[in-house]
């Protein structure tokens, strides 16, 4: 995929999600105030914020996909790392606002000094709505995010899934009140903040790992090792290194071929190694080959010469 269709689909599942989350979150807070339930009205603001996530999304992958430049001479791959980790504050500060209204409800309630409403059943039949939807967005979101290998858009994925467990929280809790139980609607708010809490630390989590250049993983790198050795003129691997570049690959291999070959022999077996690794891995972004003389060979041929 060239840079313009990973550009035009990010473009397309971001409109899409926005337009979902704006009608979803207007009809939660609706419902919130309708059925007079703390819960919804907490889900909703949590769908409202995903409408400001996939706009710093949109901004991560459009400023991600930039052409190299002087001061970048290496792209820009790491600002949607930059973006996942916006979004990863912005879901904590969310959490933290639904967690601290929720225990603020309770505290008052038990304090005698607040009367907790029960709510409607138009609140249920809406948080039923909002699971359905949000895990569709969630599963939408990640198969495009898997396509064009966006870790940002990955991280709206998993913002959608916390929506949708934060309503099966909703969805408890409305129906637990509505059982005689009123406690359990604020109550619903704070299991929504645990799981929004939860979301937002596995993104910022992998949004640094994928800016400290850690490897791109065992499995991976095998894989790198089996294609090297495949090529015709390589004896053997001296050194095998990765990193990651937001959601990309760099590697760096030290290969032995013969000595006695010449420069452009070597030459060509370095640039075979270099297409082979860039052209079966399409996250790498560039590959680095350097040709070391084969040492047992050439140790061998000095015993001989002695002999």
């Amino acid at each position: 995929m060239n840079k313009k269709e990973y550009e035009q689909l990010a473009m397309r599942v971001s409109v899409n999600t926005i337009f979902v989350n704006l009608l979803l979150s207007v009809l939660k807070l609706a419902a919130g105030v309708l059925a007079h339930s703390g819960a919804m009205l907490s889900d909703g603001v949590h769908s409202a914020s995903d409408v400001l996530s996939t706009l710093v999304v949109m901004v991560g992958v459009k400023l991600s996909g930039r052409a190299s430049d002087k001061n970048h001479p290496y792209g820009h791959e790491r600002l949607e790392c930059v973006a996942a980790i916006l979004l990863a504050l912005l879901l904590g500060v969310t959490g933290v606002g639904i967690g601290y209204s929720g225990m603020e409800k309770i505290a008052e309630s038990l304090r005698g000094n607040l009367t907790i409403e029960i709510p409607g059943l138009t609140a249920l039949i809406v948080a039923v709505i909002s699971i359905a939807v949000k895990e569709g967005m969630y599963w939408y979101t990640r198969a495009a995010a898997n396509r064009i290998h966006s870790g940002a858009m990955m991280a709206d994925a998993w913002h959608h899934r916390s929506d949708a467990l934060s309503s099966v929280g909703s969805f408890i809790g409305i129906l637990g009140a509505r059982l005689g139980y009123p406690i359990l609607d604020p109550a619903a708010s704070l299991v929504i903040c645990v799981f929004i809490l939860k979301a937002a630390a596995d993104i910022f989590l992998d949004a640094v790992r994928k800016m400290t250049d850690e490897s791109c993983g065992d499995e991976i790198m095998e894989q790198m090792r089996r294609v090297i050795l495949n090529q015709d003129g390589v004896l053997g691997i001296d050194l095998l290194r990765t990193r990651m570049f937001g959601a990309r690959i760099y590697v760096d291999v030290e290969i032995c071929a013969d000595g006695e070959k010449t420069l452009r022999e070597t030459h060509r077996i370095a640039e075979k190694v270099h297409h082979a690794i860039e052209g079966n891995f399409e996250d790498v972004k560039h590959c680095m080959v350097h040709v070391n003389p084969d040492e047992e060979k050439d140790a061998e041929e000095m015993v001989s010469r002695k002999e």
